[in-house]
């Protein structure tokens, strides 16, 4: 028996993850209930069907439960209301603290078994006393995770220096590394104001273009000069080295008697 996976995304933003549909019809953009790690989630599908053998297919695949509902929308919505209320509160329990922290964003389960709280900060922060906070208010696990700055920009998104949104925010699934090498290659300045992006690092657009400016096939090299043999003549020979000149000697001027 054939297993058919679909391709799930949880934000627009993020990357695409695989799931058994099993016997469900779904189509693009239909919103589905998945089975996940950390609890149910609501995601939304983003490819077609695929069929393949049980052998191929990838592991520890996690099941599509259902459709969403009516209900599952309501119950959507009330999320987002809690996870703004949840960033207002964090926020301020953050500031009076004083902790060096920056909360980014919330992210609720769908069943409501935990919460995420993604953050920045320049170094370690002893966030203990926080917890105990969001644990006291909102009654669930709390979750508090550092990102970098490049997963920032992703969540907060922009323009860019060519006028469009981030890549990282847009066409981009997974954050390659990127390379002052891929710069180089593609003859840029190497001016850091000029090669980063909003986010402070180097532009991703460096590392998804590289492949057409270094895989491109390359240029026939310029031919070596030759000697002009339009006239039919042989090159001249080599000039030989003369050896040293015998001084001359000077006629005997006085005369015999």
């Amino acid at each position: 028996m054939l297993t058919n996976i679909i391709g799930v995304k949880f934000k627009k933003e993020g990357r695409i993850y695989n799931f058994d549909a099993g016997d469900l019809i779904l189509h693009k953009d239909d919103q589905v209930l998945v089975d996940t790690d950390n609890g149910v989630a609501l995601g939304v599908v983003v490819t077609d069907i695929r069929r393949c053998e049980p052998a191929q297919a990838p592991p520890n695949l996690k099941s599509v439960l259902r459709k969403v509902t009516e209900d599952d929308l309501r119950v959507k919505a009330e999320l987002a209301l809690l996870e703004e209320d949840a960033r207002k509160f964090c926020v301020a329990r953050i500031a009076d603290r004083g902790l060096p922290m920056k909360l980014i964003t919330v992210e609720c389960l769908f069943d409501r078994s935990k919460m995420i709280f993604y953050f920045t900060a320049d170094n370690r922060v002893d966030f203990r006393e926080l917890v105990k906070d969001l644990v006291s208010r909102f009654k669930t696990r709390i979750e508090l995770k550092q990102i970098g700055a490049r997963q920032e920009a992703r969540i907060v998104k922009g323009l860019g220096i060519c006028g469009r949104t981030v890549c990282c925010a847009g066409i981009l699934q997974n954050l390659d590394r990127v390379t002052v090498k891929m710069a180089k290659e593609q003859s840029m300045s190497l001016n850091p104001e000029k090669i980063s992006g909003l986010c402070g690092r180097l532009m991703c657009c460096l590392s998804f273009e590289h492949e057409g400016y270094a895989g491109g096939p390359k240029g026939p090299k310029a031919p070596k000069p030759e000697a002009d043999k339009s006239a039919g003549a042989p090159p001249p020979p080599p000039r030989q080295k003369s050896g040293p000149r015998e001084p001359i000697k000077k006629a005997n001027s006085r005369k015999e008697p």
